[in-house]
């Protein structure tokens, strides 16, 4: 593929097919890459790992692909013996997403271990296990309430979270994936300690 490429636009010095690279760009682009959504970039991406984990590593940047969920996606590579440029960003949740983020998790432990392949919940449920957490004294909860929806909107923008019929969301594999279950566990820890107020914001990733 790389000993004789083919020029894709005026001074091309690329030596990866079109389909590849567009493989690449969206690893850069997006944090995920689901096979179930995306079955011929998946087929691309498994026909092309090595040359493609090389790309990401000359950029200090790892490939990981999860075969049993069908998922891939790039973590950076930190050292304490290398001078690493970080080029991918690490943005915070907000305190309603790492609310909702826990109970998507925790739904998603408790159906598959009573074993459920689809896990659902209602935006209704996700909103009144969040509002618990918050100060009971606060009359605003439809300002709350606004933050857990706007939440839920990044969730499934993010593609943990897939809207089935109004207000009714499927939650995918990929939420194990954010959050594992050692970070559960702090997380859950924390909540208990934040159930009087708390942090504004709390880094899941």
């Amino acid at each position: 593929m790389e000993e004789d490429p083919a020029e894709l636009f005026a001074g091309d010095s690329g030596t990866l097919d079109a389909d590849v690279r567009r493989v690449l760009v969206r690893l850069l682009q997006r944090r995920f890459l689901v096979a179930d959504r995306n079955r011929a970039q998946w087929r691309t991406l498994l026909e092309n790992q090595q040359v493609i984990e090389s790309r990401l590593h000359d950029l200090f940047v790892h490939l990981v692909v999860d075969h049993d969920r069908g998922i891939a996606y790039k973590r950076q590579v930190r050292s304490a013996e290398l001078d690493v440029p970080v080029l991918l960003r690490d943005d915070a949740y907000s305190r309603a997403e790492t609310l909702v983020l826990v109970h998507l998790r925790t739904v998603f432990q408790r159906e598959r271990g009573a074993g459920e392949t689809s896990v659902r919940v209602d935006v209704e449920e996700i909103e009144q296990t969040a509002l618990t957490y918050f100060d009971p004294d606060d009359t605003n909860v439809a300002s709350h309430q606004r933050e857990i929806r706007a939440a839920v909107a990044r969730l499934a923008k993010e593609g943990l979270i897939e809207e089935e019929s109004e207000g009714r969301f499927r939650v995918t594999p990929l939420v194990e994936v954010v959050l594992s279950n050692e970070r559960l566990t702090e997380l859950r820890a924390w909540l208990a300690a934040q159930v009087r107020g708390g942090a504004s914001e709390e880094d899941v990733r």
